[in-house]
């Protein structure tokens, strides 16, 4: 039997304090008292303590709706415990609503029919049938991946017939292959491949060939296409006779046929700390918006349709830092940061996994394994604890699960603090709200002060729930009413604080539901035109546009729909609409939309952009400005602003370069002449550039000040 780990991964596809007062601590202490314990301690305040840290939380900017499947994990065959009975007690404790199988790149080389995977280990009772009565058991949802590497389409239908018509499990959602990238085109093969031809190209051949006859069996079923996520090997690589990368090659012949992408991410090698490791999540937002923005580009208007599947994440894959308590908190925080931005399931790798390298991590064993659960397994003379006993991020996990449930809103937040995360769910039942605090310091406990837009706490201590050092599971502790303003976080600790809204406040109180999701009917360079589906019970909507968690009004109409005027070109906006009922009470607000306008199609310059080459975490780009006024230009300048705030300038020819933060100015070079008028000459330069993460082009230019359209 082989080793149980991840089959291997170049080493480059996943990369790319205050001290307390005694006084803080004693209020820390009193705080976070375990329910039911005697005395003083438990019903002290900590409201005298000073506040070292702000949490603002805004109700009237959602972030999206938590689905049935939002919380998952991976299964595999050579997982022997796969099945036991503890496991689906475990992970319906936490509300795991998705479970991936048959596991990672062991997917491209099993045949479900024959319960085979030659070359691999299969354990026994890991078949099909035995894990779905683990999912049932769950109540959740499989996720599996048809064989692309050595399988067929026809294989792949005969699974969906057996699945759904046969045995009636109606599993929705059906990959096509895992890491296809990975199959040796790019240099680095850790994916099993057997077509020919290993490129993009023929991938999506495939998927389209695939999605035909799986959809011809049960044409309500899901199919995903595996993609790279921005900003990880091979992202912006293109090989020889490829017309673009992995990502734009695909989905420029997908769309059409799927219904989700899946995407993996993980923060780094064996040498990526906890800290990094934590430090790195702040990137997984950007990255999500590229697939997104990638998406838009290909589908239009049926982009909505085709959703973002998370499915593999953890910190790293090199076996050390994965079963420690820093890795519970990254857990927590990556579980809801990927979910904000529009991802609508995220699956931990893995839920065994096996022992790899043994550390000591704060204070405690760490078995260098990506199991949320013990497989029991050794490393030497160091053995995990018994079967299905959980590690640190199983609760991490389990703590999300504190915040909401199926339907609930999340709800946009921000933290004063870079080492205080926040994440908060309003409860669409009851209109109750959960903020969970996960304070990633390992040294000192942090005092947080809780303000809130759009939501009124009631005068009811609120319920709080903590996992910190010394707490075996999630605990319940006590709290007075001072907790709905401050609370204090112990350090490498989680606290979620769930409040009640005070009578006769909040969604609840409206007589308006809430809207449906805007849609984005037309957007031009400084306009876009909204609408939406009408509520119940309302008699105007309030169109507001999101900044991190403030808000602010930029329409307001009695109709269900509204154009927004002068709006910058090229610039990225994020709204949301409430109704307001005839009191003018506030409901929830919609699902979130965002949008990008574009150039000016009569602008006075063109200026295109194209990127000649790419190796992940660099390219060389060549600009193009053409002069389309009535008179020429001299001594030009062309600026743009980078989408993100890891892509720059390294060197550069044909002109003078200059970058300020994300802003960069290039002025012509000495000596050169004029721009002829109507486009009669043009001036190009390039450059080679630097990107650590994902790459977008710039989404506008301007010569001499005035804004250019493309090409």
């Amino acid at each position: 039997m082989p080793p149980l780990h991840r089959p291997g991964r170049p080493a480059g596809a996943g990369l790319r304090l205050l001290a307390r007062t005694a006084a803080v601590l004693s209020a820390a202490l009193a705080l976070l008292s375990p329910s039911g314990a005697a005395g003083p301690a438990a019903a002290a305040s900590p409201a005298a303590a000073a506040a070292d840290t702000v949490v603002r939380v805004n109700t009237q900017a959602a972030l999206g709706r938590l689905t049935d499947v939002a919380r998952g994990v991976n299964a595999a065959i050579w997982d022997s415990h796969m099945n036991d009975p503890e496991v689906a007690t475990l992970m319906k404790a936490a509300d795991v609503g998705a479970m991936r199988y048959p596991g990672g790149s062991y997917a491209d080389i099993y045949h479900w029919e024959t319960h085979t995977a030659p070359g691999g280990y299969v354990a026994p009772g890991t078949g099909f049938d035995a894990f779905m009565g683990t999912v049932r058991a769950t109540g959740a949802q499989p996720i599996l991946i048809a064989n692309y590497g050595s399988g067929t389409p026809e294989e792949a239908a005969g699974w969906v017939r057996y699945a759904n018509v046969t045995k009636d499990y109606d599993a929705e959602y059906w990959e096509i292959g895992n890491e296809i990238y990975g199959n040796g085109h790019y240099g680095s093969g850790w994916e099993h491949d057997e077509h020919e031809d290993k490129s993009p190209r023929e991938y999506a051949r495939q998927v389209r060939a695939y999605a035909a006859a799986m959809k011809a069996v049960d044409p309500t079923i899901k199919i995903g296409a595996v993609l790279t996520t921005p900003g990880h090997w091979p992202d912006g690589v293109v090989a020889g006779g490829d017309p673009g990368d992995w990502n734009h090659t695909v989905l420029s012949q997908v769309t059409d046929v799927i219904d989700f992408v899946s995407v993996h991410w993980y923060a780094g090698g064996s040498d990526t700390s906890a800290q990094d490791a934590m430090t790195r999540l702040t990137r997984l937002p950007g990255e999500l918006r590229e697939v997104r923005n990638q998406i838009d580009r290909y589908a239009g208007a049926d982009s909505a349709r085709i959703g973002i599947a998370l499915t593999e994440i953890n910190t790293n894959t090199g076996g050390a830092r994965l079963t420690a308590r820093p890795n519970g908190l990254f857990a927590a925080d990556a579980f809801m940061t990927a979910l904000e931005n529009g991802v609508f399931t995220v699956d931990w790798w893995n839920t065994h996994n096996g022992a790899g390298r043994i550390t000591t991590v704060d204070g405690e064993t760490d078995y260098g394994d990506m199991g949320m659960l013990s497989s029991g397994a050794c490393t030497g003379d160091v053995c995990e604890p018994a079967p299905n006993t959980p590690f640190h991020p199983y609760y991490g996990m389990k703590m999300t699960g504190e915040l909401g449930t199926a339907g609930d809103t999340m709800v946009a937040t921000a933290s004063s603090a870079q080492d205080v995360s926040a994440h908060a769910v309003h409860h669409r039942r009851d209109g109750r709200l959960s903020v969970l605090l996960i304070n990633k310091n390992p040294d000192a406990a942090r005092t947080v002060d809780l303000d809130y837009a759009g939501f009124v706490p009631s005068a009811a201590a609120p319920e709080v729930s903590r996992y910190a050092r010394g707490d075996s599971d999630i605990t319940e502790v006590t709290a007075g009413p001072e907790a709905a303003s401050q609370v204090v976080v112990p350090p490498y600790g989680m606290l979620t604080v769930t409040l009640t809204p005070r009578p006769g406040t909040g969604p609840g109180a409206s007589a308006a539901a809430a809207p449906g999701t805007p849609r984005a009917e037309a957007v031009t360079d400084t306009t876009a035109r909204l609408s939406w589906d009408g509520a119940p019970g309302a008699v105007r909507y309030l169109v507001q546009e999101r900044d991190g968690a403030h808000t602010r009004l930029v329409g307001e109409t009695t109709g269900t729909s509204v154009t927004l005027r002068n709006l910058p070109p090229g610039s990225t906006h994020t709204v949301n609409v409430l109704a307001a009922d005839a009191s003018g009470r506030l409901s929830a607000p919609s699902d979130p939309l965002t949008f990008t306008t574009g150039t000016p199609t009569d602008a006075a310059c063109a200026v295109s952009y194209h990127r000649d080459t790419s190796w992940g975490n660099g390219f060389v780009a060549t600009v193009t400005v053409r002069n389309l006024s009535d008179a020429p230009i001299t001594g030009w300048t062309v600026d743009w602003d980078w989408p993100t705030d890891r892509q720059s300038v390294s060197s550069g020819w044909s002109a003078t370069f200059h970058q300020t933060g994300r802003h960069v100015r290039v002025t012509a070079p000495e000596g050169a002449g004029p721009l002829a008028p109507g486009g009669a000459s043009t001036a190009s330069f390039g450059f080679v550039g630097a990107n650590d993460g994902p790459n977008p082009d710039p989404a506008s230019f301007r010569l001499n000040g005035a804004v250019c359209s493309a090409g």
